[in-house]
């Protein structure tokens, strides 16, 4: 039986490195917060808490990890704020993604033996968006954007892969996304589809990956 209680919407922003998702998730809570819909800002890998330190370290270049413990890093990095993360949707507070557990599964199964079925069975039982929005851009743009190769994953062949990687993930609630927009009429489009996603959600119960 749904809830009584509006709860918050889950919405994450997943797309390769630099296609914008962070500046539009940002500006996107200062709206809704402006207008009288409670937001909080997330993103991961989260680098603020105990896992998220050795993973700073590893996308710096400054350690080196097996595949598979990075992968499990990164998962546990999202266990680490599960419970946080529940009880402020649950508040309703409406949680504005920056990565989720498709980064994880899409970045790792990008890499050479690593299988994407075997990368998302430690996803199961994290909390499930209801909205998933897929920023897409393609390689030219994506190059000709600041800073882009800077970290570890920010190479134009992989990112290939990694998109590659979420549209075998994608499922009935990702919307794409044409990034190559400027800043202002990217955020109309992703206004309008939050908003809506905030109105359809808040008596649905929070799913969870099975």
């Amino acid at each position: 039986m749904a809830s009584q209680i509006p709860r918050g919407a889950f919405i994450v922003f997943e797309g390769c490195d630099r296609s914008g998702k962070t500046t539009q998730a940002k500006k996107l809570v200062d709206y809704l917060n402006k207008n009288n819909i409670p937001s909080q800002f997330v993103n991961f890998p989260d680098r603020t808490i105990s896992t998220g330190h050795i993973i700073d370290e590893y996308l710096r270049k400054k350690i080196e990890l097996p595949d598979q413990a990075a992968h499990l890093l990164f998962s546990a990095n999202r266990w680490e704020r599960e419970p946080t993360l529940t009880k402020l949707i649950e508040q309703g507070i409406t949680l504005i993604c920056d990565r989720y557990s498709f980064s994880g599964v899409a970045f790792s199964a990008a890499k050479e033996g690593m299988d994407i079925s075997w990368c998302f069975q430690p996803e199961k039982g994290l909390p499930k968006p209801d909205a998933v929005l897929l920023f897409k851009l393609n390689e030219e743009a994506l190059q000709r954007r600041k800073g882009f190769g800077d970290e570890r994953y920010e190479q134009t062949d992989f990112q290939r892969k990694v998109a590659e990687n979420y549209e075998k993930l994608k499922d009935n609630i990702w919307i794409d996304i044409d990034a190559d927009k400027d800043i202002d009429t990217l955020g109309l489009i992703v206004k309008d589809i939050v908003i809506d996603t905030i109105k359809k959600s808040q008596f649905n119960p929070l799913e969870r990956f099975v």
